[in-house]
């Protein structure tokens, strides 16, 4: 097992060590969180291969922007009842005095990219530093293990404000992984008159349905086009063009998923005459964290079913393998300080 006080450091793509970690004791307006959990996404994988975009990623590093812990200590303008909480956080370390951060648009800082695990030290290590700004409390009956998760729920949380989906409307998600899985449970939670879920195979149907999807198809199956709101999780074009086809004209599309540079994208010709209204997210500002916390203490949000191994931090290779393996039998992989 790995030791109560380790890290893990990339120290290039290819190459890491787990090594001792010293804990960075809180300045000003900062906080020390135990780690909990920390979840592995595939960014991750991409850091440890070496195939992240250039300026996303500074080596050395420590990995995890996926993570849950415990509040141990605060530093100095930091308000000292958050020790002893159960916490997440957001990773985007912004400059809080922009224009983009002044509308909220925290993901969109113009002073730059910082995020915590990409540039700056992430919870792959049994303790994280970070601004107390950053945190969300959760319930002190809260399962940390469950809330590791709720930083790529949050990502879809940002989607499912966009969508803006009101009770009764058709709702269709595109994409089976955990983006997917959390679509539709934010969906679920507004009360749409149907649900459908479309993937690439039937492996994520029996969970979806227990998450309220009323209709599972593969894409190879015939598919309806009177939706009225649709969010894409699945990250490839192909699935962009298929989200789109789900709508009625008028209806409106949320993208989260990234394909690669250059992929062939949604007709514009397409989407000028059915009036589609296309909204794209790129991480998730405060105000999807906070509706995300809100929705998990609610009990409207069960990321558990969703982690298929635990696993210590010196079996950090073993689970980036895990991750990009495409086994469908594997879920959410967390490591456990």
């Amino acid at each position: 097992m790995s030791s109560p006080s380790s890290r893990v450091v990339v120290e290039a793509p290819g190459v890491h060590r787990v090594e001792e970690h010293t804990p960075r004791q809180p300045g000003p307006g900062e906080a020390l969180v135990a780690v909990h959990a920390v979840g592995i996404c595939g960014s991750d994988r991409e850091v440890y291969q070496g195939n992240r975009p250039e300026g996303y990623v500074r080596y050395p590093l420590t990995p995890g922007h996926e993570w849950s812990g415990t509040v141990r200590a605060v530093g100095a303008g930091a308000p000292g009842t958050l020790v002893g909480r159960k916490v997440v956080g957001e990773g985007f370390r912004n400059c809080q005095v922009c224009d983009r951060c002044h509308a909220g648009e925290t993901t969109l800082c113009t002073d730059g990219y910082e995020e915590t695990g990409f540039t700056q030290p992430g919870a792959m290590a049994a303790t994280l530093t970070l601004p107390a700004r950053l945190l969300h409390v959760l319930a002190d009956d809260a399962d940390l293990t469950a809330a590791a998760l709720l930083e790529p729920a949050a990502c879809v949380a940002a989607a499912a404000l966009k969508a803006g989906a009101r009770p009764g409307e058709r709702a269709a998600v595109v994409g089976t992984g955990t983006l997917g899985m959390f679509a539709v449970q934010f969906l679920k939670a507004v009360s749409p008159g149907e649900l459908l879920v479309v993937g690439t195979g039937r492996d994520r149907e029996a969970l979806s349905r227990g998450y309220g999807a009323t209709d599972f198809r593969t894409r190879d199956q015939e598919l309806p086009g009177d939706f009225d709101v649709v969010v894409e999780t699945a990250g490839s074009a192909s699935a962009a063009r298929t989200a789109a086809s789900l709508l009625r004209r008028g209806g409106r599309l949320v993208l989260t998923g990234i394909p690669a540079p250059g992929a062939d994208g949604l007709d514009p010709t397409d989407l000028v005459v059915r009036q589609l209204e296309v909204h794209t997210v790129f991480g998730a500002p405060p105000d999807a964290w906070a509706h995300t916390v809100r929705v998990f203490g609610a009990g409207l949000l069960d990321p558990s079913p969703l982690v298929t191994h635990e696993l210590p931090l010196t079996e950090f290779s073993q689970a980036i393998e895990l991750v990009g393996a495409g086994d469908p039998k594997v879920g959410k992989v967390l490591l456990r300080p």
